[in-house]
């Protein structure tokens, strides 16, 4: 493989499962021309007149799909650990000795562990979405017979839309839908939230399928997937388990020292002027970064402030916000928990979005850069405001990108995160895997202090009277390093085999993840 170093100073390949690529040519550099990709033509004499597509199973779809050796087939992941249908679906396509598929989710998680064995036998080649848990752990030992590819919410919608990803067949499970393929998300039995990561599928796949364990007579209403766009509709029994989009990651921290980061976020955000009337903001969906909204909150109360719209990824708190008229909106992206998905069907002012509106780089502008602060964490920073979201220290790929990307394009990115993990320090002289360019990182908050980017001279201005410890990044690197012992050791990689490429907002290739020797 002919790895080339691109504008970061990474090591990257130049060409993945038989695709040209473009190395990352800097922040903004890269702007390509040309025509969106271009879904084929269909006529409604094709369809079922009287609006009926429903067929009698998954397997009977995925025939009339036209399903073949090497296709490309996607899912989304609104259910996140309680999907059900991604499994089932590869069960069926085992089944009937379908090889060398790409999988295309929009994310993965520890449930989609069961699919390791079709990635062993051939069944999936690839996967091109992130790569949680076990199926982070195979694609890091270099088990995967093709190259991943890791890229942001709105780095997937740019994907598809430019023409670099062509989906054959989109499987879309929907809480509710009707036999037209209108289907919604935030309602029925299995209600996840918006199905907004699912759209760019359905837009443009060849084949759409809908899965639902709700059909409802005609009109699914409101839908947010529209049934023009779908072919065949499948009933099942249960698409999915709605109290598993609520993970670990989803519920506010308990750690005393993650509370003071929370706590001197909130502050942060007041002495520097940020937090004012009309302001917006994001928290990611760490527990440290829903931590810091309570304290935002008391200091908005406190200064009768109020926001003119908060982005989700939803939760209990956000919608805490809005009920008691501490913003004017929720744009929401996914939710992650059932009292997001409860606001989002009964709150008009809790608004469905997508990743075209919000993070789409290859768009007429998106929400993104209009947030005043987004509030994210990182497994490792680095002295040069670096950071890396997808590898640990110890080189494995256990955690996708997700919005991460696609929110450092805010006015004030803030990533919190503690000064070490398990005794292993989180500031480092260089990140293990560069997910996001240190120019675009403006503050990094720890429960030692507060590293302010230098090219941020404004909010170092801002902030040069607060009580809050600003301190120099290698300061406290310095500090964490003593403490934990010293440096952590670098990871044992095999530099010949990529295994993975991270991908930059605007498809260029980034850096690229190695095989981790044992």
């Amino acid at each position: 493989m002919k790895l080339v170093k691109n504008a970061a100073d990474r090591l990257v390949p130049s060409e993945v499962n038989g695709q040209e690529q473009i190395p990352f040519k800097g922040v903004n550099k890269h702007k390509p021309t040309g025509y969106k990709a271009k879904p084929p033509i269909r006529s409604c004499v094709d369809y079922p007149w009287d609006g009926n597509k429903l067929v009698k199973d998954l397997k009977t779809a995925l025939k009339k799909s036209g399903i073949k050796d090497g296709m490309t087939i996607s899912t989304h992941h609104h259910f996140r650990n309680g999907d059900y249908v991604t499994n089932m679906l590869f069960d069926i396509i085992h089944e009937m000795g379908i090889k060398n598929i790409r999988w295309f989710p929009s994310a993965s998680f520890p449930v989609h562990q069961h699919l390791i064995k079709y990635l062993e036998d051939g069944t999936i080649h690839h996967i091109e979405g992130s790569m949680n848990g076990p199926l982070g752990k195979f694609t890091s030992e270099g088990k995967m017979k093709g190259i991943g590819v890791l890229r942001s919410h709105g780095g997937r919608y740019q994907a598809v839309q430019d023409g670099e990803v062509h989906i054959d067949i989109a499987v879309i499970a929907a809480p509710t839908a009707d036999a037209f393929g209108n289907a919604t998300g935030d309602r029925g039995p299995a209600a996840c939230g918006p199905l907004g990561f699912a759209l760019v599928d359905s837009e443009y796949a060849d084949k759409v399928i809908v899965v639902t364990d709700n059909l409802v007579p005609f009109p699914c209403y409101p839908w947010m997937i529209q049934g023009n766009n779908v072919d065949f509709v499948v009933k099942i029994d249960s698409i999915g388990d709605p109290s598993k989009i609520v993970s670990g990651t989803t519920e506010i921290t308990k750690s005393p020292d993650r509370l003071l980061i929370a706590e001197y976020i909130a502050q942060f955000l007041d002495d520097a002027g940020i937090m004012k009337d009309g302001f917006s903001f994001q928290a990611g969906a760490g527990g440290t970064s829903l931590a810091f909204i309570p304290f935002l909150k008391e200091r908005m109360k406190a200064k009768n402030v109020k926001a003119r719209f908060v982005r989700g990824g939803s939760t209990k708190y956000l919608v805490e916000l809005l009920n008691e008229g501490f913003t004017d909106y929720i744009l929401d992206g996914q939710t992650f928990d059932l009292e997001g998905v409860r606001s989002l069907r009964e709150n008009p002012n809790h608004i469905n979005t997508s990743p075209f509106t919000s993070y789409n780089f290859h768009g007429k502008g998106n929400f993104a850069s209009i947030v005043d602060a987004a509030i994210l964490g990182a497994t490792e920073v680095d002295i040069n405001f670096n950071a890396n979201v997808v590898t640990h220290s110890d080189g494995y790929l256990l955690h996708g990108i997700g919005g991460w990307q696609n929110c450092l394009y805010s006015k004030c990115t803030i990533l919190a995160i503690p000064s070490f993990r398990d005794r292993i320090p989180v500031i480092v002289d260089e990140v293990t895997t560069l997910c996001g360019p240190g120019e675009l990182i403006d503050v990094i908050v720890t429960e030692r202090g507060i590293a302010i980017n230098p090219r941020r001279k404004d909010l170092l201005s801002a902030v040069k009277n607060s009580s809050l410890p600003i301190r120099d990044i290698k300061e406290i690197k310095k500090e964490v390093d003593a403490i934990c012992g010293g440096k952590p050791a670098k990871p044992k990689l095999n530099k010949d085999k990529v295994v993975a490429i991270v991908k930059w907002v605007d498809g260029t290739v980034l850096d690229s993840v190695f095989q981790v020797e044992n």
